[in-house]
Parts: C-alpha cells; structure tokens; sequence
C-alpha cells in the first residue's frame, strides 16, 4: 500500500498499534495532526519528509496525500484516535480511491472510549447502560439533531469536541428531557502526564472550567458512578492500609 491512514490512539505514544508503529517506522513521508505526540512523530525514519496537518485545508490535505501517493512514496497520514472518528479520515480514503490510490486503514484507539475508560468509567455496564452514543459537540445543532436518535437518559452519551459548547450541549439535554441531576464527566489529557477528571451533573457541566488547551471529552449518563465507587474503593483500600 502507498498510504497508510493510522490512528495515534488517544495521547500516549504507547497506545497505538504494533502495525500503526510499523507503518510509521517505515514512511516516507509523514502528515500529522496536532494532536499526535512528538514521540510517535520522531519515531518516522530521519529521512522522512514530516509535514504537520496544522498549516493546510481539509481539501489540501486530500491533495498532498494523493500527490505523494501517486509518487509512489510510503505515506502515513498519523491522527489522533481513530481515523474515522471524527478524523476525516473517510474524506481522504474517497480521495485516494478517486485518485486510485492504494491505501489501507490501520485503526486507533478512539478517545470516545479510551478517555471514559481510563478514567474509570465504562460507556456500558449491566444495569446502567447497554449502550453509547459518539456525538461531536462542534457544532450544537448537529448535536441536538443526534439526541433525537435515543430517548433521553437511554444510553451514554460521549461527546467530543464539545468542552467549548459544554453550557449550552447542557441547556440542549435538559429541553430534550434529560434529567439535570444525571450523572456527568469530563475527561481532559487522557493518557498523557496532564489527564484531568471532573464529574459532577448535567445542570453543573457549564459551572466548571477545564485546563486550556488541552483536548477533553464529556461522559453523560449513570455510567459516571462507577468511577465514583472505584474512586471510594481506592481510599478505602489506602486507609486500610495506612490503619494496619
């Protein structure tokens, strides 16, 4: 395959996978996003053309993978989480197929679930939730246009790219009938060294102020209370010890 479109996982370099590594390792060239740790960026061959994602389009990136794929060159396009979770990356394998391009598509770890799970809440557990909804809070008309798919506090929310909108991703649940005492979380860094945790309610998401800069995630729904028991055994298990 000439392109390679790799998912980083959620932040931590170790994260992504042994062939998304592999893939990278042996690039010619590389585009990467922001989000994407320096140390998965150095792990690309010293030769290796590195071209941050930052300074172009979403068409022009369409267009840099195509032009070098048709130079034959091993190109990895590196996202954060997966590349077709929220990453465009469906825009640019169209592209590429257009184009007649091979490429393949090497699955990340999506922050939709690594950033709940690694903070200790599960998007499903037995007598909370039997399932989860991904929703981008980008924009809140596409986000209330998603609730109308489920009934409110049916299953878990996760919501990306909404810490910005997160008063008025709030407002939107309680009109649609979401309960303002449900549980909710915020997940920020997750799996990087500046992970930062809220949780709270609904009524309480826009009240709070998460670490600028700093990509997050926000966990809606009865799920959240796992966490909290876990966070409970966890100081139980320290006085205990500390008593013995």
């Amino acid at each position: 395959m000439s392109v390679a479109l790799v998912g980083a996982g959620p932040g931590d370099p170790e994260l992504i996978t042994v062939r998304g590594l592999a893939r990278l390792r042996a690039c010619e060239v590389l585009v990467y996003d922001r989000l994407v740790a320096d140390e998965l960026v150095d792990e690309a061959p010293p030769g290796a053309l590195r071209i941050p994602r930052d300074d172009f389009q979403q068409e022009d990136v369409n267009k840099l993978l195509v032009m070098h794929g048709r130079q034959g060159r091993r190109v990895v396009r590196l996202k954060g989480g997966d590349p077709f979770v929220f990453g465009r990356g469906a825009e640019e394998a169209l592209a590429l197929a257009m184009a007649g391009i091979a490429f393949e598509v090497v699955p990340g770890v999506s922050s939709a679930i690594a950033a709940p799970e690694l903070a200790g809440i599960p998007v499903t557990h037995r007598g909370s939730a039997s399932g989860f909804l991904v929703l981008s809070g980008h924009a809140t008309d596409a986000f209330e246009n998603g609730l109308k798919a489920v009934q409110p506090n049916a299953v878990t929310l996760v919501v990306l790219m909404g810490l910005g909108s997160r008063h008025e991703l709030a407002e939107k649940l309680i009109a649609r009938g979401w309960n303002g005492a449900t549980p909710a979380a915020i997940v920020c860094g997750a799996s990087t060294p500046d992970e930062w945790v809220w949780t709270g309610t609904i009524a309480e998401l826009g009240a709070n102020e998460p670490p600028a800069g700093i990509a997050g995630v926000v966990v809606i729904g009865d799920v959240v209370r796992v966490r909290e028991r876990l966070v409970a055994a966890e100081e139980q298990k320290v006085m205990y010890g500390r008593n013995r």
